[in-house]
């Protein structure tokens, strides 16, 4: 029934053959509070028949007529319609006297146009739903194009933010293969590249507008820590605290990697003895709670503007969960204790099942 009432010219004949229906049922029944004979109903179906048939030349009328000045649609829907409504008093009354007075003929001709205001009241009435119909058409026409194009706008800023993530990271390990591979030590050049090549197989298949498991973006953050295992070796720590229930909990696609990459590049670069990363996640009623902890040397000033930051972290995170989630998140950074600095992330728990997306 959808797929009909998308095809705009089934549609008008199906509201145009519906509303003759209507005004032959309305006028049966309106015999039948007048007593009318029985053959009154032959009247009442030619009658709607002819009226059927005079309104069609209208729609294609109207549709040349639609773009013109308002004055002059105006005067040409009156004309038409009285032009119209005259035909068709004239056929309604003679179906009248032809089948349910035996063929009487009326001595003035103009008994002809008798009742030929209800006619043209009739023709603007079918006029005025024409009109009314197709602006509504047209206006959910132009909204689905606003929504189209505000939906490409949408993946677009979100692939933006996303795609913004790699080229720093990319540069950052290619520089350390490099490195590695001047000192001689190929073998942990190798090693680094092989998760490099696991990380980067992830990032570009999973789709930014999409979002994925938990579990995977934990995975594709272990393959990240590793990479930076290999240049740090045991000067950077690990630790997991990922609840059960939050496994399958969908979130936006590499959302830990900028979270963890500031943790390195603030606490665990900056220190000679290294440091600590901690990656946790809990429900908490209709929330999903994410924390990434570092124990730093604490609270950078403007982290995310860094020279050497390329203009992502915390900026782009946010302004990648405002385009997911609008207003219903909440992104904090804080002093971790005893020392360090901590991310707390809150947005609405999600998980995928049978398809659906089920709150």
């Amino acid at each position: 029934m959808h797929k009909i009432f998308e095809d705009r010219h089934r549609q008008f004949w199906i509201l145009h053959t519906l509303g003759w229906l209507g005004f032959a049922v309305v006028g049966y029944l309106g015999s039948l509070f007048q007593e009318m004979r029985e053959a009154y109903i032959f009247v009442v179906v030619l009658d709607a028949y002819a009226g059927w048939l005079l309104s069609i030349p209208m729609r294609y009328a109207y549709q040349r007529i639609w773009h013109w000045a308002p004055w002059k649609m105006v005067l040409s829907i009156l004309a038409m319609a009285f032009v119209l409504s005259c035909i068709w008093t004239v056929v309604k009354n003679f179906n009248y006297w032809e089948i349910y007075r035996h063929g009487y003929r009326p001595d003035d001709w103009i008994q002809y146009f008798r009742q030929a205001s209800v006619g043209f009241y009739v023709m603007l009435s079918w006029s005025g739903l024409y009109f009314g119909i197709r602006y509504y058409q047209t206006l959910q026409l132009e909204k689905q194009k606003l929504l189209t194009a505000s939906n490409k706008a949408h993946e677009a800023q979100l692939k933006m933010l996303r795609y913004q993530l790699n080229p720093h990271f990319l540069f950052n390990t290619l520089n350390a293969v490099s490195t590695l591979v001047l000192i001689n030590e190929a073998e942990t050049a190798n090693k680094m590249l092989s998760r490099l090549s696991d990380f980067l197989r992830y990032s570009l298949y999973k789709d930014p507008i999409n979002k994925v498991a938990l579990q995977q973006e934990i995975y594709a953050a272990n393959l990240y820590l590793e990479i930076e295992k290999v240049r740090f070796s045991e000067r950077l720590n690990i630790e997991f605290d990922i609840a059960e229930n939050t496994q399958q909990a969908l979130v936006p696609s590499l959302i830990l990697q900028p979270l963890v990459e500031n943790a390195i590049k603030y606490a665990v670069a900056r220190q000679s003895s290294g440091g600590l990363i901690s990656i946790k996640a809990r429900k908490f009623g209709h929330d999903l709670l994410i924390e990434v902890a570092d124990n730093g040397p604490g609270m950078p000033q403007q982290p995310d503007t860094a020279p050497d930051g390329g203009g992502v972290g915390l900026v782009n995170t946010r302004e990648r969960l405002a385009a997911l989630y609008d207003k219903n998140f909440s992104l904090v950074l804080t002093p971790n204790q005893p020392k360090g600095v901590k991310v707390n992330i809150r947005i609405p728990f999600e998980v995928e099942h049978n398809d659906e997306k089920l709150a």
